[in-house]
């Protein structure tokens, strides 16, 4: 016999609030409230054999607090007329949070409607997320405190450091970055920021702050291309601004993820080496004097090093991978190591060898989580790829 349940209707009820209704209801013109629960009831046939359960159950059900019971009568031959519960209903939203034992979430999420009504346009936040809302409850004055300052200074052009808000640090915005996007987009007037960046990690950019610099760590391999007299092959890293005006004449760039193999890169004439862009190559395309040159990528020989390798290709289509190849991971079984979690997406960018050593990989044909990482290929066979094929050592 199952017959519901104070713990059944309160579940139900749970679940409303779970996705927010309950409270989005303060704000919302369509109310939820009376809220309809579904009750299980016993039929007509269970009421006869079951009639001291029955009795027992519906004074259980009518002595819960903050559900009101709906009743109808039901005739039966030999038992007659009963009220018997029909419907059950919450009344109020104040009846709701009593029931779920939400006084406490209740009054903070009225604190923070109550708080943000200079913002009237936050409101569609509040009812569209309000959980989100109450999860930040305790920061929630300081989050509007720096909306409201952005607001004011469009395009500032400071950094995050420079925002003096009482009680508020850069890292504190830096912490809230999400909330605070989605409550500045609803603010800002359409024009008034960058649509095109996107995402935390672009925050500064999207509103207009100075945002720490993009740095290239890279080597120049030959010494008649030197930016620096007196070290040659220095390691050099710039911003990105100086990086994009570099004037420097180069014919190739190889791109390794590792820093040793870029400190060790041997010396090859008319190329430099950068060292680990990672997946961050949006930055780097923006040295427009590098679609003038031949690009090599040489990373782990991994299902994400191939991801990486793809990912270049998004920016520079001519890139040309290094060192990838079956026969470099053969001749390196030895070697051989783990790769803990596996990218498994298809990588439209590869070319059909890349793209047949990528499946092997991710397919686990030849073994298990199979992956070379770049630091273990010999310096020798780095060596003989380079010098044996069509590069000038100087």
């Amino acid at each position: 016999m199952k017959w519901s349940e104070k713990k059944d209707l309160r579940l139900q009820l749970q679940k409303i609030w779970d996705k927010g209704a309950i409270l989005s209801s303060i704000l919302d013109e369509e109310n939820v409230f009376p809220l309809r629960l579904t009750l299980q009831v016993p039929a007509t046939k269970e009421i006869a054999e079951h009639y001291t359960q029955v009795r027992s159950w519906i004074e259980t059900l009518m002595n819960i607090k903050y559900i009101r019971l709906e009743m109808r009568s039901i005739a039966h031959a030999t038992l007659g007329k009963n009220q018997i519960p029909h419907r059950a209903w919450i009344d109020s939203i104040e009846d709701a949070v009593l029931l779920l034992d939400k006084e406490d979430e209740y009054q903070k999420f009225l604190s923070i409607v109550n708080r943000s009504r200079e913002f009237p346009q936050i409101k569609s936040y509040l009812i569209n997320h309000p959980l989100k809302a109450l999860a930040h409850a305790e920061q929630w004055d300081r989050i509007l405190s720096v909306v409201a300052w952005i607001k004011d200074h469009p395009r500032c052009g400071l950094y995050l450091r420079q925002v003096d808000i009482p009680n508020v640090h850069s890292k504190f915005i830096e912490r809230h970055r999400a909330i605070i996007m989605e409550l500045l987009d609803l603010l800002l007037p359409e024009d008034s920021y960058n649509h095109n960046a996107k995402g935390i990690h672009q925050f500064c950019e999207r509103y207009g702050f100075l945002d720490k610099p993009t740095r290239i760590r890279f080597r120049v391999l030959d010494a008649s291309h030197s930016l620096l007299s007196v070290n040659p092959q220095a390691d050099i890293t710039l911003d990105l601004t100086s990086f994009i005006n570099l004037n420097i004449d180069i014919q190739r760039i190889f791109i390794t993820e590792n820093e040793i193999n870029f400190l060790t890169f041997p010396f090859v004439k008319d190329s430099m080496v950068i060292f680990g862009a990672g997946y961050g190559f949006a930055e780097l395309a923006k040295a427009l004097w590098m679609q003038q040159c031949e690009i090599f990528y040489w990373g782990d020989i991994d299902t994400h090093g191939f991801g990486i390798l793809d990912q270049l290709r998004h920016h520079f289509p001519e890139a040309r991978s290094l060192l990838m190849d079956h026969s470099t991971l053969y001749k390196h079984k030895s070697m051989w190591g783990i790769e803990e979690k596996q990218l498994k997406r298809d990588l439209p960018l590869l070319t059909l060898e890349e793209r047949e050593l990528y499946d092997d990989l991710r397919f686990n044909r030849i073994q298990d989580n199979l992956r070379l990482e770049q630091e273990r290929i010999s310096y020798g066979h780095l060596l003989a790829v380079i010098f044996e094929g069509s590069f000038t050592s100087v």
